[in-house]
């Protein structure tokens, strides 16, 4: 493969067209508004800065990378790829929607991953008259640094597809893990009673957040989960807690928590909004 792209310009997309422009690939990234696009270009340039600053690129690496990737709100842009990774909106229509469109756009040989975190891979696939070639690419937050990638098989994926993906995810540099279309899959089913728990010791009062995320810490990781979900985004995280909770039927171990739909009505999404559990205000 020599042509991915990347639909969604956030945060995620953003991170995968970085990656794959490191390691080589030309990168067209996709969104449909100007906008996001111009923020994800001013958010390459941040990242690869910040590598270059710590040795992990030169200024010329940095910049052929940043060269290698073309943005643009314009669709039919996308046909020419040979692996097509959608990071949209966690909306099971609207990755349906965009698969439909997919199918019938790029060539026979083309692959159809999702980066969805808790999303059935089958059922995204069934929009697509191709579902053989539809698979999931589960990449972590921030998805230019963190090495581990979930290849996940939809119900119909052939072999061949997942030994592409594989392929395609050693070229990165990173340590691709196959999973099964199960909800969550094997880090966010595992993740949930992290953050599950997390919930239920602050809900009872038993202990503030601050501590849980330090107690946690000083027991190896390297961050809580109060800081985690203020990096990957409280709704976002909510989000993955639903889905997975609704796709285990209403299983209570992996019920969402009040505390994080009040914050979610709150707006208090974490480091994008400047605020969640913690205050990432600019400091006067």
């Amino acid at each position: 493969m020599k042509t991915i792209a990347v639909i969604g310009a956030g945060t995620m997309g953003t991170g995968i067209a970085l990656s794959s422009a490191l390691a080589g690939y030309e990168v067209v990234l996709y969104d449909i508004a100007d906008g996001f696009l111009q923020r994800a270009y001013r958010s390459v340039g941040t990242m690869t800065d910040k590598m270059v600053e710590r040795g992990k690129l030169t200024h010329k690496e940095a910049n052929d990378a940043a060269l290698r990737i073309r943005t643009t709100a314009h669709f039919d842009h996308l046909k020419t790829a040979e692996l097509v990774i959608e990071a949209a909106i966690e909306k099971l229509e609207t990755k349906q929607e965009l698969f439909a469109k997919l199918g019938e756009m790029v060539g026979e040989e083309c692959l159809l991953a999702t980066n969805t975190s808790s999303l059935s891979i089958s059922a995204i696939a069934s929009a697509t008259r191709r579902p053989q070639r539809v698979l999931g690419l589960h990449f972590f937050n921030p998805a230019h640094v963190m090495k581990l990638v979930e290849i996940v098989r939809g119900h119909e994926t052939t072999d061949d597809v997942m030994y592409r993906a594989e392929g395609y995810i050693k070229q990165l540099g990173k340590t691709p893990v196959l999973a099964k279309d199960t909800p969550g899959f094997i880090v966010n089913r595992v993740a949930r009673n992290f953050y599950g728990e997390a919930f239920r010791l602050l809900g009872d009062g038993i202990a503030t957040h601050e501590q849980i995320d330090r107690i946690m810490k000083a027991n190896g990781f390297a961050m809580g989960p109060f800081e985690l979900m203020d990096l990957i985004g409280i709704d976002v995280n909510l989000a993955v807690t639903q889905s997975v909770y609704d796709q285990f039927f209403q299983e209570p171990r992996f019920r969402p928590h009040l505390l994080q739909q009040k914050m979610v009505e709150a707006n208090l999404l974490g480091k994008k909004t400047g605020r969640g559990f913690y205050d990432y205000s600019p400091k006067a």
